[in-house]
């Protein structure tokens, strides 16, 4: 089993969750496939939290939510994330995918964003070549615009993963690795599967879905007001657009369903710690690898 971390920044993340990072903070993580224990408090909030969002105004995060998504591109440009650098450490489950040291490898990013992980992964490691697509438009229009966007080392095109064909950009059983960053969880729960099914048709039987998002109990999920609400684990933010909070279970239940194999499925929890405020930050993470498996001879 090869450990493995992935790309996204714990202070991207907190921007996005109105968790403002903090130069004088330090941080603790672990790994584990244990639950984050939530203290009495917070046990209390949530069991009182049960007034849902009305159907009314769900239907209509539904149908908004590709405006949503480019709404938010649009207030914050490309300034929002920080590119995300990967270490030795990060690039070890690509070295992994290789036969031999400079095989060439045909990844998908499954939501690109405006390219914080495609443009520093593709110089890094010249011997990749990179399919990416984003849900907004404007997304995708801000990685063509970028200077280091470059059609022969990759294509990046506008996808709606829960409805668009990937076979329509990629070749069937093509892509040696597939990463899933902080994107599944802004997609309602009951279309999930529908992803999934998607990204297994363009990867290569034996590869893998690389996974990283919110865990159940994470600090943004406990922030989070009654009327925000949508379902279980699954809220709104103040601009429309929405996270949903992995457990373990949860997610094995969901790619198992659709046909891959679980290699890896644990929480990653980390405690932010704001000496200045004098704060301590639970963040919870879910970080995988499901595998697609051979064909049978």
């Amino acid at each position: 089993m090869t450990e493995f971390m992935l790309l996204q920044s714990d202070s991207s993340v907190a921007q996005l969750d109105g968790i403002k990072p903090n130069h004088e903070s330090g941080s603790f993580q672990k790994r584990g496939h244990k639950m984050r224990m939530l203290s009495p408090e917070e046990a209390e909030k949530l069991a009182k939290d049960l007034v849902l969002v009305s159907d009314f105004k769900q239907q209509k995060l539904e149908k908004e939510a590709q405006r949503n998504w480019d709404l938010f591109y649009k207030r914050n440009s490309t300034n929002f994330f920080k590119d995300r650098h990967w270490t030795t450490r990060e690039f070890e489950e690509l070295r992994a995918c290789r036969e031999f040291e400079d095989q060439k490898l045909t990844i998908l990013e499954a939501g690109c964003g405006v390219g914080n992980c495609l443009f520093p992964l593709l110089e890094e490691d010249l011997n990749i070549f990179a399919y990416a697509c984003d849900f907004s438009p404007r997304a995708v229009e801000y990685v063509k615009q970028n200077p280091l966007y470059d059609t022969q080392r990759c294509k990046v095109f506008q996808c709606d993963l829960t409805k668009d064909d990937l076979l329509e950009n990629v070749p069937p059983d093509s892509v040696d690795v597939v990463t899933l960053i902080f994107v599944l969880s802004a997609i309602h729960p009951e279309k999930m599967h529908l992803v999934l099914r998607n990204i297994y048709k363009v990867l290569k039987p034996g590869k893998c879905v690389l996974f990283r998002d919110y865990g159940l109990y994470d600090h943004a999920m406990l922030r989070f007001k009654s009327a925000n609400k949508l379902s279980e684990n699954f809220y709104v933010r103040q601009d429309g657009t929405r996270s949903y909070f992995f457990s373990d279970d949860f997610l094995a239940e969901l790619f198992l369903s659709v046909g891959y194999e679980q290699v890896v499925n644990e929480y990653v929890l980390r405690e932010t710690v704001n000496k200045k405020e004098g704060l301590s930050v639970p963040r919870v993470f879910l970080q995988s690898k499901f595998l697609k498996p051979q064909r049978e001879t």
